[in-house]
């Protein structure tokens, strides 16, 4: 549920590019901005000393109060009233949603054995289809009803607009989700590096120095920049498809904010939790073969046969003919997540996890959510220099960013397997 509400409040802006382009007078690459740096800086920076703490705090208490925060921004963005508020409204969202990952990561290490955490994570995996889903939907449905309205006027705030309207009714919720989070078990730490204290004997620390996890990751470099890297290109190519979809709609075929948040949002509230299930089965599958690579295996058989789906979809001339691509996309996208997540927890000691788990947010949300919606516009508002061309920015996005996605995970997969090995002997 957590995950679905980030997803809400964090996807909900793309709906209203259009609107708030409008009202404020801004080009697409403005807008990006918005979308994708706007969110991504701060959930990145301060995701890495938050997920320090969540080593050796109460992850859950960290996950509370990162709710309330976020939840408490996003209806901050429906008090803006220029550019430059609703920019540092939307960094407040990305540094409250900088609690979840990394502290949502570990607790889900230290719940499953190693061989179910792909299946394990697949299914919290799919809060952030069922997140965006409903941002889509009921976000489509919640603009629709409110876009006849006649703007109203607040006290001291003064005038309020249809699509802020709409960040009040998504944001204010969530506060008192937060408090949800005081029923949550917090399990007990597994997976704990052990290192040998003064006089030889194997001790057991609850945090390490940051050298020690630098060293960690420096020692296995191969492995995690498959994870690191390759995941970093699938998130960037990811996230700038998602942020503009909506526009290439309405820019190509006509559709309405309703048809589009509903039609897409079926899609992934049905198609991609298949995808998660079909992923998870099949890395258990696997793994029980002895395919020690079997989490980054399936991660790079689905991103292969992602590329052509993901480049051909925006090009369609019919409306239906892209929504059914865009559909298997979605599908062969959303096999990745539960493997790639379980990839890192598994190979990463307990001390570490939380922290080495912030740094692969940092680089997909700094990297992935911050470049990718601004690859996009860029390529329309400087190298095709037309609004109505976003379909072929999208197709050049896709056919640069899987290609190179699948060259780094492919170059760490033998390495992950072998990490794979020398992680099961630590448990």
């Amino acid at each position: 549920m957590v995950t679905a509400l980030a997803l809400v409040d964090r996807q909900i802006m793309v709906l209203m590019v259009e609107p708030i382009k409008q009202d404020l007078q801004i080009s697409d690459t403005q807008m990006s901005l918005l979308i994708g740096f706007g969110f991504a800086l701060f959930y990145a920076v301060l995701g890495i000393p938050i997920a320090r703490l969540a080593d050796v705090w109460s992850r859950k208490t960290i996950i509370g109060i990162g709710i309330a925060f976020w939840s408490l921004m996003t209806a901050c963005c429906g008090l803006a009233h220029n550019y430059w508020q609703l920019l540092l409204a939307r960094m407040g969202v990305g540094a409250g949603e900088s609690c979840y990952g990394p502290a949502t990561f570990s607790i889900v290490g230290d719940s499953f054995p190693p061989e179910k955490l792909a299946k394990a994570s697949a299914v919290i995996s799919s809060g952030f289809y069922l997140g965006a889903g409903a941002a889509l939907i009921l976000g489509g449905a919640i603009i629709e009803a409110v876009s006849g309205l006649p703007n109203f006027v607040l006290p001291v705030i003064g005038e309020i607009r249809p699509w802020q309207t709409t960040f009040l009714i998504v944001g204010l919720p969530g506060i008192l989700v937060a408090g949800l989070m005081s029923t949550v078990h917090e399990p007990k730490r597994r997976g704990l590096l052990r290192r040998q204290d003064a006089s030889g004997k194997p001790a057991t620390r609850k945090s390490l120095p940051l050298k020690v996890i630098l060293q960690w990751l420096r020692d296995d470099w191969k492995t995690y920049l498959a994870i690191y890297g390759g995941m970093g290109f699938k998130a960037m190519a990811s996230a700038g498809a998602s942020a503009w979809l909506p526009s290439f709609f309405i820019r190509t075929h006509g559709w309405n904010i309703a048809e589009i948040g509903l039609s897409m949002g079926l899609i992934l509230l049905i198609i991609a939790p298949a995808g998660l299930l079909a992923g998870g089965f099949f890395t258990e599958y696997l793994a029980k073969r002895g395919r020690h690579d079997a989490n980054l295996l399936v991660v790079l058989w689905s991103s292969i046969a992602a590329i052509p789906v993901s480049i051909l979809f925006p090009l369609m001339q019919s409306p239906m003919a892209a929504l059914t691509l865009y559909a298997l996309h979605i599908f062969l996208l959303s096999v990745a997540p539960g493997p790639q997540n379980a990839a890192l927890v598994m190979i990463t000691p307990n001390q570490m996890r939380a922290q080495a788990s912030a740094l692969y947010f940092f680089l997909n949300n700094l990297i992935g959510t911050g470049l990718g919606p601004l690859l996009v516009a860029c390529y329309t508002d400087y190298l095709f220099r037309a609004e109505g061309a976003l379909r072929y920015s999208l197709a050049l996005h896709f056919a640069i960013l899987g290609p190179l996605s699948v060259l780094v995970i492919w170059y760490g997969l033998k390495p992950y397997g072998e990490s794979v090995i020398r992680a099961k002997a630590r448990v």
